[in-house]
């Protein structure tokens, strides 16, 4: 298992091995941050509302239950105003 540490502690994360292939769980903390992806992820919100800024596209909100899926090679905004939770999934 390895723990993830991004933006002084403000998101961290844990790696885990899924059905679905590889994984992360974590937690986003207040705050507005940028992610850039090496594979494309497809993160499931478990808890809290979070809006997401995708390549090209509006800020949306995304909340518990919902997801989005960000391409390979890109980056992307994401701003929380309470904790989230997510789990996010990488593609092969």
């Amino acid at each position: 298992m390895k723990h993830n540490v991004y933006f002084e502690g403000n998101v961290q994360s844990l790696s885990l091995n899924t059905e679905h292939g590889e994984a992360t769980i974590g937690v986003i903390t207040p705050g507005k941050y940028t992610f850039s992806t090496a594979t494309e992820e497809r993160m499931v919100i478990t808890s809290g509302d979070l809006n997401v800024k995708l390549p090209g596209e509006n800020w949306k909100m995304v909340q518990t239950n919902q997801e989005f899926v960000i391409n390979a090679n890109m980056s992307f905004e994401v701003e929380a105003s309470q904790d989230v939770a997510y789990i996010c999934y990488y593609s092969a």
